[in-house]
């Protein structure tokens, strides 16, 4: 069985004008699992989406893992979906993205309350009553997911089939890791175990920071191993565990 991680982005900026840039946290918890990835073989190669948040990721990263050159291919098809499409279709105050965000920051509790205004936008998203407003709709952008999953298995087996005699491949490692979003991740997680739409964005809630989901497949199976491990997080201390 051949292993794919796939890691979900540092701390953006959430609710800012700019999320797509790391916190300075967001890139030490990169470097943070790069450090921890250490005492594992050095993955075969990197996939990333092609969004800045998962470049400074897989970038920071690497200087945790202190290596300088493996293969990396961008990929599109993991980029996260648009938020920022998805909040202004539910509520046009955010097509004044500063001026809605200055607006929350006078309550008590700002980021409770955008939370509860994201989950509401994500709920119009994924009702299905609203698709063809949205750049990119509910069902779009988990086709748009598992074409990209099934594209990196699909070059990853026909390698295999390739390869002159089976000692050769045992003599290559095999982990490849993906740098992408929890939308993204929950959604491959949703596409493998047949969960709800509802069970989905409840699984999206709960991914962290620079958490890493481990998949296996072979020619006739896929499968879930493990789901939004962040113990380098963990062992650092609670204050690097982060959500958004």
């Amino acid at each position: 069985m051949a292993a794919i991680y796939l890691i979900r982005h540092g701390q953006a900026s959430f609710g800012s004008s700019d999320y797509d840039q790391l916190s300075e946290k967001g890139c030490q918890q990169s470097a943070m699992l790069g450090q921890y990835w250490r005492a594992r073989s050095t993955p075969v190669k990197f996939y990333c989406g092609d969004l800045l948040r998962h470049g400074q990721t897989l970038l920071h990263f690497s200087k945790g893992l202190a290596i300088n050159t493996i293969p990396t291919v961008l990929h599109s098809g993991f980029n996260e979906f648009d938020h920022v499409d998805i909040l202004q279709k539910y509520n046009s105050e955010w097509h004044h993205f500063a001026q809605m965000n200055a607006k929350l920051q006078q309550f008590e509790q700002p980021n409770k309350v955008l939370h509860k205004e994201f989950y509401q936008a994500l709920n119009r998203w994924m009702s299905g009553n609203h698709d063809l407003e949205y750049k990119e709709s509910w069902p779009q952008f988990k086709s748009r997911c598992i074409r990209a999953l099934h594209n990196i298995i699909e070059q990853e087996l026909a390698k295999k089939r390739g390869m002159d005699t089976a000692k050769s491949h045992a003599s290559q490692p095999k982990d490849i890791l993906v740098f992408t979003s929890g939308g993204t991740i929950s959604t491959i997680i949703q596409y493998i175990l047949q969960l709800s739409d509802q069970q989905t964005l409840a699984v999206n809630q709960q991914t962290r920071n620079t958490s890493v989901t481990k998949l296996l497949f072979s020619e006739n199976r896929l499968s879930v191993d493990y789901f939004n491990n962040y113990s380098h997080l963990e062992m650092a201390g609670d204050e690097w565990i982060t959500f958004r």
